[in-house]
């Protein structure tokens, strides 16, 4: 599949590049699995020299072998002697880099942790002592949100405050995903877009494995995702249990509930039978999961809260793989298929308010985008968009029939929030599949 989009990301890496010639430059980035961190790194410097190192699951001297090899093959110096730990390679790279400007990524830069944490101090102590003689654009990169965020932003971490730039890359946007599915499919459908945006999230791996392996089509991509040797059954688990670690199964139940939109605390604690404000807390700040929501208009002390995750696939693999795991186990693919079928369209509703959210931030109109429900969640409002500078409001609801969307009851509805919208001149939008 070619490169998609990244414009923004591709500019913040080509200006550490050029920074770097003058001295050395740091930038790090975060991202879930799957979501293209190597293959941006990648694309940024293709026309460029770049010294690329996997921090894989070894040991220190191994790695430090093949991490000598590569320093020998990519920039063509002869190592004289062995470097034997990763300080050694460190030190010896910003070595080089006093003669000549050179790139390196260093790729899910947290394993470093179960390795040798005490490498973050070496780190710390030659970056200040090389930063200003030496010509070195190197890139941390991570997909464990957690470790990462505590390496360069723990104020209490010894790379506290040392990089240069940072990049949280995310899934491709709706219009990037929109042209990537013209591009693969012969018609433009758009409940199966939806299901495509439902599924992927706009994470590149799972856009390419879906456009590479299907038509497309609602049906074809079910048969793909539930089918024997299907990467997607153990995505979920694969990339969540690293982050979790031994409380995995805590957080595998909270983020189950919230996908069957059980999105309140009290709710989420009432079925659990135990407190979770602290792992709620965890998935929401340092994991980055889920999101909070908060009615439009209310005080920020409010406990009328709403939890929701913010990635696509995790909430459709919590939904419907996780939820059938026991089915999956014995292979009984068309029993899950089936109960997808059945199932989607109130799961298809979320998304595709989330979509035309995502759509009207991208517009660039509007300061907030939020939504609207009063503590019993009774009287809701899908979207509340507000532009504070013009005093413009756009007040809309989002069904995927468009036929059971009654403007005359939004409007109803709406009278509530006019104590906060006087002097703003009112739009009322009805959003549905023929919008998208």
């Amino acid at each position: 599949m070619k490169f998609y989009n990244r414009e923004n990301e591709l500019k913040v890496l080509s200006e550490s590049e050029r920074l770097s010639h003058k001295h050395s430059c740091m930038t790090f980035i975060v991202g879930r699995r799957r979501v293209g961190k190597t293959r941006l790194i990648k694309e940024a410097y293709k026309d460029k020299n770049l010294l690329y190192l996997f921090v894989s699951k070894k040991s220190e001297s191994l790695l430090c072998d093949e991490y000598t090899r590569l320093i020998s093959e990519k920039l063509g110096k002869k190592v004289i002697g062995k470097l034997s730990n990763f300080k050694e390679v460190f030190e010896y790279i910003l070595s080089l880099g006093e003669s000549e400007q050179i790139n390196v990524a260093i790729d899910e830069f947290q394993e470093i942790y179960n390795i040798n944490p005490s490498i973050f101090s070496d780190i710390q102590n030659l970056w200040d002592t090389y930063k200003y003689k030496s010509k070195i654009n190197i890139i941390f990169s991570g997909s464990i949100y957690s470790l990462m965020s505590k390496i360069f932003e723990n104020s209490k971490e010894p790379l506290y405050g040392r990089a240069d730039k940072k990049i949280v890359l995310g899934g491709f946007d709706v219009q990037t995903l929109k042209s990537i599915y013209r591009d693969f499919s012969k018609e433009f459908n758009p409940f199966d877009f939806i299901a495509f945006y439902a599924i992927t999230g706009g994470i590149p791996k799972y856009v390419e494995l879906l456009c590479n392996e299907t038509t497309l089509k609602f049906d074809s991509m079910l048969d793909y995702i539930f089918s024997e040797g299907s990467f997607f059954l153990s995505e979920g688990k694969d990339i969540l249990v690293d982050e979790f670690g031994k409380d995995y199964h805590i957080y595998f139940s909270i983020l189950s509930l919230i996908s069957e939109s059980k999105t309140s605390r009290s709710e989420m604690e009432s079925i659990l039978g135990k407190s979770i404000g602290g792992y709620l807390e965890k998935l929401e700040k340092d994991f980055q999961i889920i999101k909070r929501r908060l009615p439009v208009f209310s005080k920020p002390n409010t406990k009328n809260i709403k939890y929701y995750v913010n990635d696509n696939f995790l909430r459709f693999w919590f939904a419907f793989i996780y939820k059938n795991i026991t089915a999956l186990e014995i292979k009984n693919y068309e029993y899950v298929k089936d109960y997808v079928k059945k199932n989607f369209s109130v799961f298809l509703g979320q998304i595709l308010e989330k979509y035309f959210k995502e759509k009207l931030a991208i517009s660039g109109k509007y300061s907030y985008i939020g939504s609207y429900w009063d503590r019993k969640s009774e009287n809701e409002i899908d979207i509340v968009a507000l532009n504070e500078l013009e005093k413009k409001a756009l007040i809309a609801e989002v069904k995927i029939n468009e036929e059971k969307i009654n403007t005359n009851l939004l409007k109803k509805k709406s009278e509530i929030l006019f104590n906060y919208l006087k002097g703003y001149e009112i739009e009322y939008r009805n959003f549905s599949m023929d919008e998208v």
